[in-house]
C-alpha cells in the first residue's frame, strides 16, 4: 500500500467513476484500475462494485475510506505545519536562554528580528533554563537555538560569544561593603556566601574564580536563579555572587563591582552544526551575530 493509492481510492469514492477519477488524477485509466486492483487485493476485501456506468462502494469500502479520511487529512495538516515552520515567509524558532536574559535582551532581539519586513511572520516559542538544561535541549531538537554559557566537550554544537555578562557582590544594604563601589574577592571570604548551582554556567565561572583566587569561602545555600539569590541575601543568608537583573530593585540589596577579571563570562549562542536549517532560522542566526543589545 502506497500514498498514491490512497488518494486514487478517495477520488474514486468520491467521483464514483473510474474514467473522471484518472481524468482528476492525470493518470490513465488502465493504471488507475490496476492500482486499485492491487489495493483490493492487498487489503484482501472488494472495496468497488459496479451500479449502472458507475461504481459505489461497498460496505468494507466505506468503512476503509473513513480511515484513508482521516489519515490524508491528519498528513494534509502536517504538510501545512511544515510549510508554516519552514517556508521563507514565515517559520518557527525555538529560543532557549539562560534567565539573566530574559528581563531585556531576548525581548529586545526578537522585537528588532521582527521589525525587519521579511520577518514579520515569524513566530517564536521561548525557553528558559541553565546552560546544562538547554545545551541537552539543543542536541534533542527542543530547541531551534539556544544563549547560554559555553559548554566544553559539545562537537556537534556551534558556539557564537555573543554578549559579555559580568558577575557582581550583592550584599545587604545595610552591609559593611556596601559603601564599597568595588571589592576583591579576597574581601568577602570571611563572609558566609549563597551562590548559583554547582552544574549551572554561573556555578561553575564562581567555583572557577575562586580557585584563582586562591580563597574557600563559605558556601551556605546554593540557588538557580537571580531573584532567589537576591531573596536570600535581602534575609541576611549571605553575600553572592550573581548576574544584575532589572528585578533587583524590587530587593534591599546593592550590587558592589568586582576588581577581578575573571569572573564574567560570554554568552554564547548555540545551534548544532552540519544541521539543516530552515530559512527563517538562517536569518535569525545571522541577525544575532552582526546586532548586539544589551542585558
Amino acid at each position: 500500500m502506497n500514498l498514491n493509492q490512497l488518494y486514487y481510492f478517495q477520488a474514486i469514492a468520491k467521483l464514483q467513476h473510474f474514467s473522471r477519477a484518472a481524468e482528476q488524477l492525470h493518470i490513465s485509466q488502465p493504471s488507475l484500475s490496476y492500482a486499485m486492483s492491487c489495493l483490493e487485493k492487498e487489503l484482501g476485501t472488494q472495496l468497488f462494485e459496479k451500479q449502472g456506468r458507475n461504481v459505489v462502494l461497498t460496505k468494507y469500502g466505506n468503512i476503509f475510506l473513513e480511515h484513508v479520511n482521516s489519515s490524508l487529512a491528519e498528513l494534509e495538516t502536517g504538510k501545512l505545519q511544515l510549510q508554516k515552520y519552514t517556508s521563507s515567509e514565515q517559520g518557527q524558532i525555538d529560543i532557549g536562554y539562560v534567565y539573566p536574559l530574559a528581563p531585556r535582551y531576548i525581548p529586545k532581539m526578537a522585537r528588532s528580528f521582527l521589525s525587519v519586513a521579511e520577518n514579520k511572520n515569524v513566530n517564536f516559542t521561548f525557553y528558559q533554563g541553565i546552560t546544562s538544561q538547554l545545551v541537552e535541549g539543543l542536541r534533542k531538537e527542543k530547541y531551534d537555538v539556544i544563549f547560554s554559557s559555553y559548554s566544553d566537550d559539545e562537537p556537534d554544537i556551534e558556539f557564537v560569544p555573543i554578549l559579555r555578562h559580568s558577575l557582581s557582590l550583592v550584599v545587604p544594604s545595610d552591609h559593611p561593603l556596601a559603601q564599597y563601589d568595588e571589592v576583591s574577592l579576597k574581601e568577602i571570604e570571611q563572609y558566609p556566601l549563597v551562590i548559583y548551582r554547582k552544574d549551572t554556567g554561573l556555578g561553575k565561572l564562581i567555583q572557577r574564580a575562586f580557585k584563582q583566587a586562591d580563597i574557600s569561602p563559605q558556601i551556605i545555600s546554593e540557588a538557580e536563579g537571580e531573584q532567589a539569590l537576591y531573596g536570600l541575601v535581602a534575609e541576611g543568608f549571605g553575600l553572592s555572587l550573581v548576574a544584575i537583573i532589572p528585578e533587583m530593585h524590587l530587593y534591599d540589596v546593592k550590587a558592589v563591582k568586582i576588581k577581578e577579571p575573571y569572573c564574567e563570562r560570554y554568552i554564547h549562542m548555540g545551534y548544532l552544526k552540519n544541521h539543516f536549517q530552515p530559512v527563517a532560522l538562517k536569518r535569525f542566526i545571522k541577525y544575532a551575530k552582526e546586532n548586539r543589545f544589551e542585558m
